[in-house]
């Protein structure tokens, strides 16, 4: 993502489209096949946040007037609380099932991740397309996207705080 090319924006994006396309497969394939485990239950959702807050960094590096540092602590606050409540609850032989509104959350940040790294490549493109993606990234619109994803990791990180840790069912999932 820090290469000033065209070529390596484009990689950049389709190895972020790759993790995150492999990563909803291999949690449905896991559900699908019943080889959930306790370690696949703890690791998917750290995996997810390394990936997800990853490129918030990067893009708050890259582009601190469109991703602000302050929007990225925020979800980094919340990420590391849930992997922290995670982890206590594991060594107390519990663990914290996902909430549905964090698979929505999760959605609604790759969708923006991939949005934003698809602009990252398009202002690198020949004119006009090189406008529409400087005009885009200079509009308001990703900063009320941006809005929308922190709010919704906000609220999941309050949800998990009131949810308590559920007893460990290996049979179900791998998230």
């Amino acid at each position: 993502m820090f290469a000033d090319s065209l070529a390596a924006s484009i990689v950049a994006l389709a190895l972020f489209v790759g993790a995150a396309i492999s990563d909803y497969y291999d949690g449905k394939l896991a559900r699908q096949l019943g080889v959930g485990s306790r370690v696949g239950k703890f690791l998917d959702p750290l995996a997810d946040k390394i990936l997800i807050l990853g490129t918030f960094i990067a893009l708050a590096v890259l582009i601190p007037d469109v991703v602000p540092w302050w929007a990225v602590a925020l979800i980094g606050v919340r990420d590391v609380y849930v992997t922290a409540q995670r982890s206590v609850a594991e060594t107390r032989g519990r663990s914290v099932r996902t909430l549905p509104m964090a698979k929505t959350k999760t959605t609604f940040q790759l969708i923006f991740l991939i949005g934003m790294l698809v602009v990252l490549v398009v202002v690198k493109l020949p004119p006009p397309l090189a406008s529409i993606g400087s005009w885009v990234l200079d509009s308001v619109i990703p900063f009320i996207l941006l809005l929308i994803v922190v709010a919704l990791t906000v609220i999941t990180g309050v949800a998990y705080a009131m949810n308590p840790s559920q007893p460990i069912d290996t049979s179900t999932s791998a998230n």
